[in-house]
């Protein structure tokens, strides 16, 4: 089985959707599933407004048609709902051809931090993007009933995973005084990094990762630690060389990082909002308060033992399973499999 991903966010781009398709095609391997993309990298760019590390894509119905033809996929997913995911949806439409698609952004709320535009407004374009897709994948339980309360229709759960080859316990000294309190993610005003940076708190506040906000950010707070982007072992060691993952985004769907943290044994200090509440629950691995400062000292009692149990049940075989179960089921598996007439891709 060959399944097309048609995503705008895509290398050398560092985010949570970059990290989860990629870890997707891996895993999917051992499944006997290939998949393939169809990214910015095939496309005149250019950067987006107020976030010029970000390269949109400006694709033509002909060259979506032929870069489709030339994949020759048995199904077509939608990971994102920009420029590329448009034209595929389109392509799509016109041939009455089934697709999925999935939730990554919680774009109402990333737009209301930038400019005055009604959440109502974005949320009504995202039903009409996500209305004619066979599956709408959602990354946590409580997401999916969110969706489907907005109207979103034929909604699914595909959790995410960790890997846990990478992300474990080391023995780490970033030789920083203690305790060391870690944030990492995109450096943009969506993450409220403020929130984080502006805490009393004891020891080192380190920040991993790049964005827009970055510089200001370092001038405004020069007692804190910023590394700019760390990838591999050098992500996982500083992971796992800190004291308490301190998460003070409200607008994340998902959180991948929350699992990375985990994973090494690092315990999370969070909002009680969507995305970590709905990772960690009731799990005694964070720390959930309305009072950031509360749950960073929280976190500091709790056992780093249980975060790596807890992190072990996710997963990146069991989230690639339940993606292509989830295009089975649906039937979103394109005319041409078991002897039936193979669909014509065509400009």
């Amino acid at each position: 089985m060959r399944i097309l991903v048609a995503t705008d966010a895509w290398h050398p781009q560092v985010n949570g959707v970059v990290r989860t398709l990629t870890k997707l095609a891996d895993a999917a391997k051992g499944l006997g599933v290939e998949f393939t993309f169809l990214t910015p990298q095939s496309f005149r760019t250019f950067a987006m407004p107020s976030y010029r590390d970000v390269r949109l894509a400006m694709p033509r119905p002909a060259r979506i048609a032929k870069l489709i033809a030339e994949a020759r996929p048995d199904s077509i997913h939608i990971a994102t709902e920009g420029p590329i995911g448009l034209m595929v949806r389109r392509y799509c439409r016109q041939r009455k051809l089934p697709f999925t698609t999935s939730f990554h952004t919680r774009f109402p709320e990333y737009v209301r931090a930038r400019m005055p535009v009604p959440e109502s407004l974005i949320w009504r374009a995202l039903r009409r993007f996500h209305g004619p897709s066979r599956a709408v994948m959602a990354a946590t339980p409580a997401l999916a009933r969110e969706l489907a309360e907005r109207g979103f229709d034929n909604v699914v759960l595909w959790p995410r995973g960790v890997d846990t080859h990478l992300f474990h316990p080391r023995a780490v000294d970033l030789c920083l005084p203690a305790p060391v309190f870690l944030s990492v993610g995109r450096v943009a005003v969506e993450k409220n990094l403020e929130a984080f940076l502006d805490l009393d708190l004891p020891g080192t506040k380190v920040v991993v990762g790049d964005g827009p906000a970055r510089n200001a950010l370092e001038q405004a707070y020069p007692d804190a630690i910023f590394l700019g982007e760390k990838h591999g072992d050098e992500l996982a060691d500083i992971y796992a060389a800190a004291d308490v993952f301190v998460f003070p985004s409200k607008t994340d769907t998902f959180g991948l990082v929350l699992l990375e943290a985990l994973a090494s044994g690092l315990p999370v200090a969070a909002f009680p909002v969507k995305g970590p509440r709905d990772v960690i629950g009731d799990a005694p691995v964070g720390a959930l308060d309305h009072d950031l400062r509360n749950a960073c000292f929280a976190a500091l009692g709790i056992s780093r033992q249980d975060c790596v149990e807890f992190a072990a049940a996710y997963t990146w075989e069991a989230s690639a399973r339940a993606f292509i179960d989830s295009i089975r089921a649906v039937g979103a598996v394109l005319p041409g499999r078991n002897g039936a007439e193979q669909p014509r891709f065509v400009a």
